[in-house]
């Protein structure tokens, strides 16, 4: 049997790990399989699927991302054929097809000829145009769908002819929660960890710093980290607004980290101020898990993964006014977060666990092999949740 797995990153950023654990459950789930697995560049992902067993295959990847969007059209008439005939050819030689995006153009496109044996993963909340385009996509495509939360099924309607699952992304993490305790009057250490761009909301957790009292300000430590894709402007913007708000003495610009656990452990909680829809929030599981309670933006699938008021709490998006008022409320009173901690790591293991989530993509993809192979052919509108 062979299995093509294709991923549209190199980094090791929250769906990059989410890869890595499907690429898990697939070797679980055959593990006499050959898995080929095929990656757009060099880079920490690489290292890792290498040490995992796995050998990636370099390849470009026609994938869409809206600042790559003008190189693409412009290469298209040269690149498009040779990427889309490439995916014919890996398509068409493997039993199951595995895309752990809804971004991978040239894939998709000619998943359509292949159907019945490709499980497309998606894990985007796109806006605008692009969201009419991946739309259609998935829908031109005819796949199997897995969606990573309840809200990111909702952003793609019309797909009733397909099969469809929700899978919540499992973490794997071996820490154990460690005790979240801090004194009434001490101070308070704040984390935000995620990539620096106009969807994270970094700037919604400056303004918000900037709304406290001074003396409010004085008790909190803050770090802030992460980096930009493939350009610095973003972080020196906000190095420059740190400045400007004067809050160089309360927040640290750290740069991203494979493993941030480091930065958990030194956390009492986590801020995720999302501006733009995310489809989940792997950050604000990942808190959980090592047992520190996150403030996240109501929008998107982030109000999946924290139970308002007893794991964590859930505030409007972009609005700075109501993540200080709950800064605030925290410093006024910490003495909740031991019992928050608790609850959010038993909710973690209940529905965020890698045994959790591999369990269930197991499951899908088994039966997509199974119905593949028996005698009737199957129902294309049938859908189920895992």
């Amino acid at each position: 049997m062979r299995l093509s797995c294709i991923h549209q990153g190199y980094e090791l950023y929250g769906s990059d790990r989410s890869f890595i654990e499907s690429l898990r459950a697939l070797r679980s789930a055959f593990p006499q399989a050959e898995i080929e697995v095929v990656i757009p560049r060099e880079g920490p992902l690489a290292g890792v699927l290498r040490d995992e067993g796995f050998d990636p295959v370099i390849e470009p990847l026609w994938v869409l991302r809206r600042h790559s969007l003008p190189k693409l059209v412009a290469t298209a008439a040269i690149d498009l054929p040779r990427a889309l005939w490439r995916a014919f050819r890996r398509m068409r030689a493997a039993d199951l097809v595995y895309v752990n995006t809804a971004v991978v153009f040239d894939h998709i496109l000619i998943a359509r000829l292949f159907q019945a044996k490709t499980i497309i993963h998606v894990h985007e909340i796109p806006q605008g145009g692009a969201l009419r385009v991946l739309r259609a996509l998935l829908r031109w495509s005819r796949a199997e769908i897995v969606f990573n939360s309840d809200a990111t099924r909702r952003t793609y309607p019309g797909l009733d002819r397909q099969r469809s699952h929700v899978i919540y992304n499992g973490v794997a993490l071996d820490a154990e929660a460690q005790p979240v305790n801090p004194a009434p009057g001490g101070p308070l250490h704040l984390l935000m960890l995620g990539r620096i761009n106009r969807i994270k909301g970094q700037e919604v957790l400056l303004d918000a710093l900037a709304l406290l009292p001074s003396a409010l300000r004085a008790r909190l430590s803050v770090r802030i980290v992460g980096s930009a894709f493939e350009t610095r402007a973003p972080e020196i913007e906000l190095e420059r607004r740190i400045a400007q708000a004067g809050l160089q003495s309360v927040v640290r610009l750290l740069p991203f980290v494979p493993d941030p656990a480091e930065h958990y452990r030194w956390a009492d909680i986590v801020v995720v101020p999302s501006r733009l829809p995310e489809s989940l929030g792997r950050v604000a599981i990942e808190a959980q898990a090592y047992g520190r309670p996150p403030i996240v933006s109501d929008i998107g699938g982030l109000g999946e993964t924290v139970e308002n008021g007893r794991t964590g709490w859930i505030v409007p998006p972009g609005d700075a006014a109501a993540l200080a008022a709950r800064i605030e409320a925290i410093l006024a009173d910490p003495s909740p977060l031991p019992a928050f901690a608790a609850a959010g790591r038993a909710r973690f293991e209940r529905l965020f666990s890698q045994e959790t989530a591999a369990e269930a993509l197991k499951a899908v993809a088994t039966a997509n092999r199974r119905r593949r192979h028996s005698t009737g052919p199957a129902d294309a509108g049938e859908r189920s949740a895992s």
